[in-house]
């Protein structure tokens, strides 16, 4: 074979290297034309050369290079297409690179000392995770190559003595400083005996850690088995090897491979399982080759971060509180959620009937409890049955699980206390339980042995997340450059002639490195590069003038000499900021800096700014004048006026940039500088005026932009202040955004970020923060001993509830008067809020009121995490007093808890640490917990913080549940995927689209025998029933999914799959109406509120628990045609038939109105908008309730520029005519409002609660909630600072206006139309009057149809009685149906059949009246004639489901003598039995002032005409002989059961004289041209009134006669 063709192949399969690397295909088009001009400079100098150049490249394959101990030497390499002799001065190259055989031939060596690639691990070992919990399957790890450190290579030989290394080194542990080892120990690695100190694992501290390796020569056996060692804290002489001298792993520098420019993505390669433990940082040798400029580039761990090591250290002792064998904090099963002990009352004297099944005995057995009851009594009981002798018997080896749920009850629990058994008393579902042996049940998810005694580590959990793409370059490809480097500036060194080539080939190489090391020119390279002449690529700021200097030797070594060493550093500044896998020396450990405590430090802050480096080309023609604006801040407030630089324009070195080089000074000493204190510094330009427009308009219309933004803090976790030369990666601004946190990270995950370069002032010591101890005295006094007006101006403020209003005169106050605060214990994050500074020295008087202050409840202590409370010992505070929520009402407060990491100004935190101890003690916190953490991974801002968590959490949970998480991922992939099939596709051909797409899901679930979904883990599936699934016509086409249950006790799980929907904010609406919910029922008032789950699972997709047996306002009003939605009576026409008897109607209806009521307050609270009849549904069992959640806090749908939603809240006459029972007020309407009222109410004391909750959400990145306004709107619907009746007073309003309201009918008739073109002819018409379908098969054949007579109805109208007869019956039915329900039938059928096979209907439409029995007696014989056609038409028209449906008898038909077509009116609250009625009052006393409420009125008598009254209230004070007392509310229209809610008020009223005052109360009926109607009186003592109470009470009402007085 030829020389030439050995040369191609060995190029090719460089080339295949090369793309091995990744390298993209323009870089490598572009270094193939830089190697063949390389090659053509080396042809002519050969050329040139003559024979003596062969002679001497002749000797080139003797210059070898061995490594013995104590003897280096190096000789330059020849390149592949020309050797290069050595010269006398070529020392000064020596060891510019390392070698790696892999990099020279492609395949490797076959060195017996070769060293083996990664290998991937064996199915089912450690490392084996899969990658659906990746958002995108298909993503690809490249495999590291082989290496060799065979002879020949350039590496240097191995002592044969010392075992091969493996390839992949093991992540790292926290950075420690070295312990000294004592003379004589066996293992200079480990501390001397007695020398242990158990760690405090609140607090990382280096300086007590385990030290580093720093010297000898160890296999990586010896080397993890005494970390392990130090890690477990135990002692113990362990062997070492001392065969000499081991280098690290160094670096090839290529040969013939040409020059590239590398990529700037890496991903790493998995770990094997035996290099899961962590390591030092450094590597296993510290002897490298220094000889003249040589370096090597040492391989680290990715945990080579101080303090992601620290981290993974905490995660190590935190984890060992918790070991496998501790089964009360590893079940290994889902416990089944109980509730708080203040919802405990609900259920308690209730008796609950409770059904038990199990393997043990043949019948299920059927008990009637006390919900005080404890499930180990029923379980005993139960035993008791199926159990002979119960000696033996221990009830703790028994348990019960909820049937069709894979979880369940703790035998300590009460049945009242549990969720499960609350929420089936609230539907009147059965309770059924089966019981089973501890011993049997399936333990699957919990931790093991292995588990425990994996070392922690982000690197084997991390690739169970969705990772961005790590933009690094790999150390091989920067191999690669600085090979070209090396060989570029050896060419220099020896050039003679054409000179200019040969600098514009070095300043390429300068540039391809400096490009792949993020395109960042440091000062000390431009400095060097300006002592080479000009060149095409680089003409400015400063080059060479006198090129002649250059022809002498020594000048060019020097030049080469400061440009390798500024190279050089630029690699490990690279390195230290990017956490770069490599670097270019071995760290050297020198003793521990000094430390300055940073209260003392009377210096300045100042930094010097040097440069934007990556500026886009496009920012250079688009804007001038670029300046950065600097400023500190602590907590979001600014702790002085920001400092600018000057203003400059872009600047074209190698690079386009920003040049300043410019000291920034702050007027901020460094003992002024509070721990958290931030600084963010502002990138900001003037826009260029468009090309070609009026330069003076131009100039009017420029304004300032703000380009791009970063944040760092200014101390490290560790509390030292920062230094030296940083880069800082900027996030891109967006405008309007003012809510959001910002990220105290740097930009570097998007690869065109520009990026800063700032140099802090460097010192021999190390500016340390320590945390003061609290101060010893703090005064405290009580709140009384105030002034009254400062009580009254303390109140003000405190009423605000929320930190976010508080002016600057607020804060001065509650400061100055915080000692009388500390009663109310609530205050505290608006006392904390207004202190005036956090700098060291105010520290002390701070925590001693944070000590001294009582314990704040754990929902309270939620406002201490709020971004404006960064201080480390505040949040820790709060952490400790929210550690005794209990597990289910955490998973209340979980989201806002998964924001508040945001706020953290460390990796590592008390918040962290208490969200994984819970995590690994309960699998359902564990389970929302991974979502929520995962789902925050598309915040690319805090994407790197979430990264962390996720790993630490998959690493803390154990493997188990890891898989089955992975199992969650897989399926949710699965579904968008199908999900987005079905959207994309035609509208008829979408069911065989979502079929052929679920087939996948068989494939799955053949893999896996069960999977939990991501809604619910005690949701346990094992596979899908396809052809029950179908999707919904909206506009994101939601799938309707049904799984199959693992638990034959259970029906198939039903869900909503939703993909193209944010459902974020759905989760956070039924969140707040969850936790408004509780409240309520804390309270006393169960509302009766639906509440389901709703989860997302990654942005834009996400799935929602399906509620059984209800449908929307739209289907059930439309049951009435297409203007149903302007009728009162479809409710409750839907509600009869689906409750056919008395009982059950009345439960139905009492379930509405509460239900309703509840909704009518959370929907206001929460300004939830886009309230079409689409989103409001109703269970047939009466309950009321919301979904679809696109529009909350008052950001309502517009219709061009009217807003659709011009009501407060959806309550229309439809629902009014339910709660009522008929078309006129009722008593019931007056429970309605107190229901409405109280609730509301009852949320207005929890005003700060939601402004908590919905303030630490601002940053989640919801459209709908974004910044303070959104907030506001909140607090000005709660109006914390009106009284309870002021408040009862104005919702009342708010009903009165809703109800009032046209636009909401006339939105859901809109609403209606628009969805006529989406009605599915699948959808079989059905009547609005039968509760369900009956068929010729069910019922019989129909022989004859008559209509005998007609009867009248309570409604004022006529029902006809039709005779019908069917074959095999004896009996002849009975049926009353009116002319309407005819009218429906025949509309109905004309939807399914043309007109031409059915019969002629008679005309609505009559002059006269309507009701008259001669009109009634017509239509008989017309509906004779047209039931006799039915009967008798085409059989698919004659026996069709509806005409059978219609002619099956319904309750109502069994009742003889009365037909209605609507509910009877119901007395829900009946009166006394007095017929003038009652009124309530609501009449309190304080302050000199007199309260009287008008509430309600009920039971009063029409008018002598039979129309009702407009009644209103006229008050008089007695005595009053000037009847000066006189007062009144409005007058309410047409009704005998009015609502007022208004407040009368009388001041001046002494205390002592209301013994003797009366109230005298009079209702009138308001007349417009007439006298009004006195429609009773009453007068009522005060007798009975105790100052500062309320007095609610109905009093009874009596007289008659008329009054013309006003």
């Amino acid at each position: 074979m030829s020389a030439a063709q050995t040369q191609k192949e060995s190029s090719e399969a460089g080339w295949g290297c090369l793309e091995a690397l990744g390298l993209s295909q323009k870089e490598l088009v572009l270094a193939e034309a830089l190697q063949m001009e390389y090659d053509a400079l080396s042809r002519l100098k050969q050329d040139k050369g003559g024979a003596g150049t062969s002679q001497t490249g002749s000797l080139a394959p003797s210059n070898t290079r061995s490594t013995v101990p104590g003897l280096s030497s190096e000789h330059p390499r020849p390149t592949a297409s020309q050797p290069i002799p050595a010269p006398v001065g070529g020392s000064l190259l020596r060891g510019l690179s390392g070698s790696d055989s892999s990099l020279n031939q492609p395949g490797g060596s076959q060195s017996p000392h070769s060293i083996p690639g990664r290998v991937a691990p064996p199915y089912g070992g450690y490392i084996k995770e899969s990658l659906y919990i990746l958002d995108s399957p298909g993503t690809k790890f490249r495999d590291g190559s082989t290496s060799s450190l065979g002879p020949g290579t350039g590496s240097g030989i191995l002592p044969k003595a010392l075992p091969t290394l493996p390839n992949d080194i093991p992540p790292a542990i926290p950075p420690r400083n070295p312990i000294p080892p004592l003379p004589g120990s066996e293992n200079p690695f480990l501390p001397p005996r007695g020398s242990i100190v158990f760690r405090d694992v609140n607090l990382f501290t280096p300086e007590v850690d385990q030290p580093k390796v720093t010297s000898g020569e160890l296999n990586y056996d010896n080397i993890n088995d005494s970390l392990s060692r130090l890690n477990e804290t135990r002692q113990g002489p362990r062997g070492r090897r001392t065969n000499g001298d081991q280098s690290g792993r160094p670096v090839a520098r290529s040969k013939t491979l040409p020059p590239q420019v590398p990529p700037r993505t890496y991903m790493p390669v998995p770990k094997s399982n035996k290099n899961q433990r962590r390591v030092s940082a450094d590597p296993v040798s510290q002897r490298s080759r220094m000889n003249g400029f040589g370096y090597e580039l040492f391989q680290v761990s990715e945990e080579r971060d101080e303090e992601v090591a620290g981290f993974c250290h905490m995660l190590d002792v935190l984890r060992s509180a918790y070991p496998h064998s501790d089964h009360s904090k590893n079940a290994g099963f889902v416990w089944s959620p109980s509730v708080g002990h203040e919802e405990l009352h609900q259920g308690l004297g209730v008796s609950v009937k409770v059904t038990v099944i199990s393997e043990h005995f043949r019948e299920p057995l059927t008990f009637t409890c006390d919900g005080s009851s404890t499930v180990d009594l029923l379980i005993y009981q139960t035993l008791c049955y199926a159990q002979d002798d119960l000696d033996h018997m221990d009830v703790d080896d028994y348990l019960l699980k909820v049937c069709g749920h894979d979880e369940f009850l703790n035998n300590s629990q009460t049945l009242a206390g549990l969720e499960f058994v609350q929420q089936c008393m609230k539907f009147d579902w059965d309770v059924q339980l089966f019981l089973t042996k501890r011993s049997a049940i399936n333990t699957e998810l919990a931790r093991t042995k292995e588990d425990d005694e994996t070392v922690s580590t982000m690197n084997h959990s991390i690739l169970l997340q969705e990772r961005p793409i790590k933009q690094t370059v790999t150390r091989e490809a920067l191999t690669l450059l600085l090979d070209t480097f090396h060989n570029e500036a050896e060419t220099f060194l020896l050039s003679e002639a054409e000179m200019q080539l040969h600098v514009e080939r070095l300043v390429q190489s300068v540039k391809a490195l400096c490009s792949s090391l993020a395109s960042v020119e440091t000062p000390d390279v431009t400095a060097a590069l300006s002592q080479l002449p000009a060149c095409p690529c680089r003409l400015q700021p400063k080059v060479l003038k006198d090129t002649s200097v250059l022809c002498i030797r020594e000048n060019r070594e020097k030049v080469v000499e400061k440009l390798t060493a500024t190279i050089l550093d630029l690699v490990e500044l690279y390195c230290s900021t990017f956490n770069a896998n490599f670097h270019t020396m071995p760290q050297n450990h020198c003793c521990t800096a000094p430390v300055q405590e940073a209260g003392l430090v009377t210096n300045v802050l100042s930094f010097n700014v040097y440069a934007a480096h990556r500026i886009p080309i496009t920012w250079a023609a688009s804007y001038e004048g670029f300046f950065l604006s600097c400023s500190l801040t602590h907590g979001g407030a600014e702790l002085c006026a920001p400092q600018h630089t000057s203003k400059q324009s872009v600047s074209k070195y190698l690079f386009h940039l920003v040049f300043w080089d410019q000291r920034v000074c702050f007027p901020v000493q460094i003992n002024q500088l509070p721990r958290e204190s931030q600084l963010t510094v502002t990138l900001y330009a003037t826009s260029l005026p468009p090309p070609g427009g009026n330069e003076e308009k131009g100039k009017q219309r420029r304004s300032m932009e703000a380009l791009g933004w970063v944040t760092m803090p200014l101390f490290n976790f560790r509390h030292v202040l920062t230094c030296g030369r940083k880069l800082l990666g900027l996030w891109p601004s967006t405008p309007g955004r003012s809510g959001n946190a910002r990220t105290s990270s740097s930009n570097f995950s998007q690869p065109d970020s520009v990026i800063l370069q700032v140099d802090f002032p460097t010192s021999s010591f190390e500016v340390r923060f320590s945390t003061p101890p609290p101060a010893d005295f703090c005064p405290q006094y009580d709140f009384s001993r105030l002034d009254t007006i400062s009580q009254i101006q303390l109140q003000d403020v405190l009423h605000k509830k929320a930190a976010f209003w508080l002016t600057a005169e607020d804060r001065r106050l509650l400061w100055e008067k915080k000692a009388f605060c500390q009663a109310e214990s609530a205050a505290l994050p608006l006392v904390l809020a207004s202190a005036p500074c956090w700098q060291w020295a105010c520290l002390p008087d701070i925590y001693a009121l944070l000590r001294q202050w009582a314990c704040l409840g754990h929902l309270d202590a939620l406002g201490l995490l709020h971004a404006s409370f960064p201080d480390q010992e505040v949040r820790r505070t709060a952490v400790q007093w929210m550690d005794s929520i209990s597990d289910p009402e955490l998973l209340d407060f979980l989201p806002q808890l998964v924001q508040a990491l945001k706020y953290e100004c460390y990796l590592d935190s008390s918040l962290v640490r208490f969200l994984l101890r819970r995590a690994i003690g309960d699998v359902r916190i564990a389970h929302y917990l991974f979502w929520l953490l995962k789902d925050n991974l598309q915040d690319s801002q805090f994407s790197a913080r979430y990264q962390h968590l996720l790993a630490a959490l998959l690493c803390c949970v154990g493997r188990a549940l890891r898989d089955e998480f992975d199992r969650q991922c897989w399926l949710v992939s699965i579904l968008a995927k199908v999900a987005h099939k079905v959207r994309d596709a035609a509208p008829s051909g979408r069911q065989c689209v979502l079929r052929d797409g679920l087939e996948e899901m068989k494939q799955f679930f053949s893999v896996n025998r069960s999977c939990r979904l991501p809604l619910n883990p005690a949701l346990l599936v094992t596979g899908i029933n396809i052809q029950s699934c179908s999707f919904f016509n909206s506009n994101a086409v939601p799938l309707k999914l049904s799984f199959q249950n693992l638990d034959s006790l259970g029906d198939n799980v039903q869900v909503i799959f939703k993909s193209g929907d944010d459902l974020r904010q759905d989760m956070l609406t039924l969140q707040m109406i969850r936790i408004m919910n509780k409240i309520w029922i804390q309270e006393g008032l169960d509302m009766r509120m639906v509440l389901f789950k709703c989860f997302s699972t990654g942005r834009g997709r996400g799935m929602v628990e399906m509620i059984p047996h209800a449908d929307t306002l739209r289907k059930i009003q439309v049951e009435h045609g297409v203007t149903g939605s302007f009728k009162d009576r479809p409710l409750a026409d839907w509600l009869q038939k689906h409750n056919p008897t008395d009982e059950q109607y009345d439960k139905a209806v009492e379930n509405f109105i509460y239900s309703c009521a509840g909704c009518c307050v959370a929907t206001y609270i929460l300004g939830i908008c886009d309230r079409h009849n689409d989103n409001i549904m109703l269970k047939s069992s009466g309950h009321m309730f919301h979904i679809d959640f696109g529009k909350i806090l008052g950001h309502a749908q517009m219709f061009g520029n009217i807003k659709r939603d011009r009501a407060p809240f959806v309550f229309t006459s439809d629902m009014a005519y339910v709660i009522n029972g008929g078309d006129k007020p009722s008593s019931r309407f007056h429970d309605f409002v107190d229901l409405c009222c109280e609730a509301y109410n009852l949320i207005r004391k929890h005003t700060h609660l939601f402004l908590n909750l919905l303030g630490l959400m601002l940053s989640c990145g919801i459209p709908e909630l974004s910044d303070l306004e959104d907030l506001k709107y909140v607090y000005d619907a709660l109006r914390p600072h009106e009284s309870e009746a002021d408040a009862t007073m104005y919702f009342t309003r708010l009903i009165e206006s809703s109800l009032g309201s046209v636009a909401t009918k006339l939105n859901f008739f809109i609403h209606n139309l628009a969805q006529m073109k989406f009605a599915s002819t699948e959808d079989r018409p059905t009547l609005s009057f039968a509760p369900r379908l009956h068929t010729v098969k069910s019922d019989g054949l129909i022989r004859n149809l008559y209509i005998c007579r007609h009867v009248r109805t309570t409604s004022k109208g006529y029902a006809f009685v039709v005779k019908v007869e069917r074959d095999g019956q004896q009996e002849v039915m009975l049926i009353q149906r009116t002319f309407e329900e005819f009218h429906e039938l025949h509309s109905k059928l004309r939807l399914i059949f043309p007109s031409s096979k059915l019969p002629s209907f008679p005309s609505r439409f009559v002059i006269g009246r309507s009701r008259g029995e001669a009109m009634a007696d017509r239509r008989k014989d017309e509906l004779n004639g047209y039931v006799w056609h039915l009967i008798h038409a085409a059989p698919e028209v004659a026996q069709c489901d509806l005409v059978y449906t219609f002619f099956h008898p319904l309750p109502r038909d069994e009742r003889p003598g009365t037909t209605t077509s609507k509910p009877a009116e119901i007395s829900w609250s009946p009166a006394s039995g007095k017929e003038l009625g009652e009124v309530k009052l609501s009449i309190s006393y304080k302050n000199d002032k007199l309260f009287i409420m008008v509430m309600h009125i009920r039971g009063l008598q029409p008018l002598q005409d039979g129309t009702d009254p407009d009644p209103y209230v006229k008050l008089y004070l007695l005595p009053d002989p000037q009847k000066t007392s006189k007062r009144k509310t409005k007058a309410a229209r047409r009704t005998c059961n009015p609502t007022y809610n208004e407040m009368l008020v009388y001041e001046r009223i002494p205390r002592g004289d209301l013994d003797q005052r009366v109230i005298h109360l009079r209702v009138l009926g308001d007349g417009a041209f007439w006298e009004n109607t006195l429609l009773g009186e009453t007068f009522i003592p005060l007798k009975r009134l105790v100052p500062g109470q309320h007095w609610v009470d109905w009093h009874q009402l009596g007289g008659a006669g008329s009054d013309s007085s006003h």
